[in-house]
């Protein structure tokens, strides 16, 4: 961690301010939750290369810079359409960490079956449901970042998924970066799946300019039992971005949970993803696609705890780089000792496009019952040449050739979504993210 403070002064200064209209200060708990974050964070400062859990991502860009909370800024309807995926008709959306309530579609509901509304607004209408869930289950203690998001928790999305209810359309929750260099923003999300719910959460981040900003996001995601949820992470700012993503999963008995992250975009990037199997018979797949080219920087950090027995985990992570872009994975099980007939999996592999691009992948397993299935793997390697070579004997242009390999490659990770229109829109959408070329 960064020995000395002055690197930390300017979040200081951000914090004084923010504390004096922050919503929700006439809440004690909430003050104090705050200003613990802030503690907790001068504490532990940003991590370091000494730091194991980031051995491999350098933090510069944010430890040489100061950076402002983001202003508000008007956004029109026409600049986010082109980027909205078709059919969603519920969406709330977020400009600069702020809702704006011109551009959500059914994003301000409150039913029998769902509440979607923004983090803001639930702190003064659902204030004691806040209290038990907010911050309860990341690591505020542990994690710099979860602690200066909780420092500055204000606004964001809140879900809550009432029991019982299935929820066919997804639920799109935008954030839309207007690209000010030197501003940041620290959105938090908390969903509630109550017992024997269904849904689908999807959680986009764009840029409509170019610029160095900071997104800090922290979301909390709690699955009652016998759930079935399916969470999607879209990272697709500008490649001048800097975002860190927390996604921390609670699952009880019985609940089925799906993570979907498609990394994109971004100068440099951290995706956090950690699931805690609290419940007998929990269930947890953590899929994840990163595709990086130019010099951008992709960290993935999976935790996936198993506490409880009779729970199976599965990660598969498939990254794509080309240029001088560096990607990480670091997977790590841990298997606490009660969680006898422990099933886990973890798989990452790679595509290398460019000599200068580079992967540094490191599974990991700790295991403390006995009675246990576990196993981890990684490959690294390039566009198969026998397979090019087929597909060029047929008579197919080289280019082309590539591009359907890549794609064959990404759609790995598409092929295990569940089908609806997310998985629909973004069939359609990553080939047009994948190096060299965009047509498919």
């Amino acid at each position: 961690m960064i020995a000395t403070k002055e690197g930390l002064q300017s979040y200081l200064e951000a914090f004084e301010q923010f504390e004096k209209t922050a919503a929700g200060r006439e809440f004690p708990w909430l003050r104090k939750l705050r200003q613990d974050g802030f503690a907790r964070f001068w504490d532990l400062g940003f991590p370091t290369l000494r730091n194991e859990d980031w051995r491999f991502t350098s933090l510069a860009p944010l430890t040489t810079n100061s950076f402002a909370l983001a202003q508000p800024a008007s956004v029109s309807m026409a600049q986010i359409e082109p980027l909205l995926p078709p059919g969603v008709e519920r969406r709330i959306v977020f400009v600069n960490g702020r809702f704006s309530p011109e551009l959500s579609r059914g994003g301000v509901f409150d039913d029998s079956k769902v509440t979607l509304i923004s983090l803001k607004k639930a702190i003064a209408s659902h204030p004691d449901l806040l209290q038990r869930h907010l911050a309860r289950y990341e690591q505020t203690e542990r994690e710099a970042f979860t602690a200066l998001n909780t420092a500055f928790v204000d606004d964001g999305a809140f879900v809550q998924i009432k029991r019982g209810a299935v929820i066919e359309q997804p639920l799109y929750i935008l954030y839309v970066s207007t690209g000010q260099s030197a501003q940041m923003v620290h959105p938090r999300n908390l969903i509630v799946a109550e017992e024997h719910t269904q849904a689908h959460i999807v959680e986009d981040y764009v840029s409509l300019n170019s610029g160095a900003c900071f997104s800090n996001v922290v979301t909390e995601l709690v699955a009652g039992e016998d759930s079935v949820l399916s969470h999607y992470l879209v990272e697709r700012e500008d490649t001048n971005a800097i975002n860190v993503s927390t996604l921390r999963l609670q699952q009880y008995r019985n609940a089925n949970v799906d993570s979907h992250s498609i990394l994109v975009g971004g100068a440099l990037v951290r995706n956090n993803v950690h699931p805690v199997l609290a419940g007998e018979g929990a269930d947890c797949l953590i899929n994840g696609l990163f595709v990086g080219n130019g010099r951008q920087h992709l960290d993935n950090y999976m935790l996936v705890e198993h506490a409880s027995p009779h729970c199976n985990s599965r990660q598969f992570y498939n990254g794509i780089l080309d240029g001088h872009s560096h990607g990480v994975f670091h997977g790590r099980i841990i298997v606490h000792k009660d969680a006898q007939k422990t099933d886990a999996k973890q798989t990452n592999r790679n595509l290398l496009l460019s000599d200068d691009a580079q992967i540094d992948t490191k599974p990991q397993l700790e295991i403390y019952a006995d009675d246990v299935k576990c196993t981890h793997g990684a490959t690294i390697g390039q566009i198969a040449e026998e397979a090019l070579f087929y597909m060029r004997s047929r008579g197919v242009p080289e280019g082309q050739a590539r591009r359907l390999l890549l794609f064959a490659f990404a759609s790995e990770c598409l092929d295990r979504m569940r089908p609806g229109p997310v998985r629909n829109w973004l069939e359609k959408m990553v080939p047009e993210w994948l190096p060299k070329g965009r047509s498919i």
